[in-house]
């Protein structure tokens, strides 16, 4: 056996047992990941797949052990690797972001041009997506560390640690009626066109919640992953925006749009860093959490990757 065997059989289960894929996502033919992989079966003495003909159906069930086993043995090699890089490269190399658009527009530019300062010798790849997306980047090793508000803790073989909190702000044009009133509320909301994130992004799931638990349905118009387009659509007086508090802060504020705080509305949401479990952090890996947040320290993080996370308050 060997690892090409092994990837192949990865591979076949993260594309959905569809083997032309997986050989496409490999460089290789669809022959021989199908040959490589009936190869393994004979010397396991076990059937990993089930076939109708030969098309592949399922995993079978010493094929999920098998597969525990392959993800465990490839991890490993991974880490293998990273510390020969560590070591030999001498904090050289790529360090893989996976986050959303908010985190990569209003919250990395900082710690990124920190991390390039005392790393100079370290490219940065920054992939976007949305949080069920940065999860499953993390998880197939596209990305070592990932930053998102949702989802994250909704898999276990991620470890996951609260980085820092946030709240929505509401966002008019200067000349809104709803300015005039000193307390807006949920139900003030509920009579205008409002503009905000699609659900999957960005504390989204709060401001459902809230509106649920009043039993009121927001007229929401647009949904967008992007604050900046939010904040567009707002400004050509399509309704009031809701945004992370980030995209209006500082240098982020825009002219004829005015912003309020909504913590009162929909409370506080909690960004959070994420690594796969398992992994080999190099030290410029480590660096970078710490610059995300003066609560996560180095030791704190590798407290968390041997399985002693510590709870703490932010």
């Amino acid at each position: 056996m060997n690892l090409h065997q092994f990837r192949f059989v990865q591979e076949a289960v993260r594309r959905n047992l569809n083997l032309t894929e997986a050989a496409k996502a490999l460089h290789t033919s669809q022959p021989g990941v199908s040959k490589a992989i009936i190869e393994l079966e004979d010397e396991l003495g076990i059937e990993i797949f089930a076939r109708h003909g030969k098309r592949i159906k399922r995993v079978t069930e010493p094929g999920v052990q098998v597969l525990k086993s392959i993800e465990i043995i490839l991890r490993e090699v991974n880490n293998l690797r990273r510390i020969g890089e560590q070591y030999s490269a001498q904090d050289s190399g790529t360090l893989s972001i996976a986050t959303t658009h908010t985190q990569a527009r209003y919250v990395l530019p900082g710690p990124v041009a920190a991390l390039r300062q005392a790393y100079p010798k370290v490219g940065i790849s920054l992939h976007q997506g949305s949080p069920d997306q940065v999860a499953r980047m993390l998880m197939e090793e596209v990305a070592e560390i990932g930053m998102a508000t949702e989802s994250l803790v909704n898999y276990p073989e991620l470890v996951t640690l609260p980085c820092y909190e946030w709240q929505h702000v509401l966002v008019f044009p200067f000349d809104h009626p709803l300015l005039e009133r000193e307390r807006i509320t949920h139900e003030d909301l509920a009579q205008v066109p409002l503009i905000t994130y699609h659900p999957s992004y960005t504390g989204r799931t709060r401001i459902d919640q809230a509106f649920a638990l009043r039993h009121l349905k927001p007229n929401i118009v647009l949904e967008a992953i992007d604050s900046d387009v939010i904040k567009t659509y707002v400004k050509l007086g399509m309704g009031v925006g809701i945004v992370a508090e980030m995209a209006m802060a500082g240098d982020n504020q825009t002219p004829d749009l005015v912003s309020r705080p909504a913590a009162d509305l929909f409370g506080h949401n909690l960004a959070r860093v994420a690594f796969k479990r398992g992994t080999y952090l190099r030290h410029f890996v480590l660096r970078f959490a710490e610059l995300l947040s003066e609560r996560l320290t180095r030791d704190q993080v590798m407290r968390a990757m041997s399985g002693t996370p510590d709870d703490y308050e932010l």
